[in-house]
């Protein structure tokens, strides 16, 4: 059964249509104050309410953005075609465990046969285009597919971040454990999940849409007793300069 029709930019334009895609958590960061604008065809909440307050909350204890909008491509294939790929376009060596970000995108290793890729909204097209025309030009068969509308997403992001994760994620993501950097596979609020550590305090973490508004709840209790709060994607500084881990990660 193809699943083309969850493809966000299959949505036909017209005079008086424009397809708008929505996370499965906007009901939930509406009833928060979420405030909503269209970016890159998405419904994305960009603030609530004061911008002061928010860079307090990730200062002094750690918000949660909701960032579902942002593109994310699944390939499978054997590890020499994934080690190509990754080395061609991130310039760095295919090693579990460790994530790149290269070209607006996060190469993220889950297994010797599996890449996620994770980029800005207004990258998918090429980075897709890119992963295609790898694939076909490889004797090696692989399988490419847009999960964008597949797993859902929070990155949370303050001092606070690692202890809340505590509360309801069981990978280890202590600062020896998993660095800037670092991609973990595992349970998150019980759910089978992936947590990328961006930076220093700052994790995204991916998930089923089906169970979204239930790992949001599990965040949100988490984060209410330490201080924490939903924070808007402009309240997120823009990335660095790309981060390394090391291969003991």
């Amino acid at each position: 059964m193809s699943l083309g029709f969850l493809d966000v930019e299959a949505a036909v334009k017209s005079e008086r249509f424009s397809p708008v895609a929505r996370s499965p958590m906007e009901r939930l960061a509406r009833a928060a104050g979420g405030q909503f604008e269209i970016r890159d065809g998405w419904a994305v909440a960009v603030s609530y309410g004061s911008a002061e307050r928010e860079a307090e909350t990730v200062t002094r204890a750690a918000g949660w953005a909701d960032t579902s909008h942002l593109g994310k491509l699944e390939l499978q294939a054997e590890p020499e075609l994934l080690e190509a790929i990754v080395a061609s376009n991130a310039s760095a060596p295919f090693e579990l465990g460790c994530a790149h970000r290269a070209a607006g995108a996060w190469w993220c290793p889950l297994a010797p046969s599996r890449l996620l890729v994770v980029c800005d909204p207004g990258r998918l097209a090429p980075v897709r285009g890119l992963l295609e025309q790898a694939v076909g030009a490889s004797d090696v068969p692989g399988s490419l597919v847009d999960v964008t509308t597949v797993l859902a997403a929070l990155t949370i992001v303050g001092p606070a971040a690692r202890e809340m994760f505590a509360r309801f994620c069981a990978i280890d993501l202590r600062a020896g454990a998993t660095p800037p950097g670092a991609v973990r596979p595992g349970s998150v609020a019980r759910q089978p999940g992936v947590v990328l550590c961006e930076g220093e305090d700052r994790f995204t973490m991916l998930f089923g849409w089906a169970v979204a508004e239930y790992v949001w709840r599990q965040v949100d209790e988490a984060g209410r007793h330490l201080g924490a709060g939903p924070v808007g994607v402009d309240a997120l500084r823009p990335l660095a300069a790309p981060v390394e881990v090391s291969s003991g990660a």
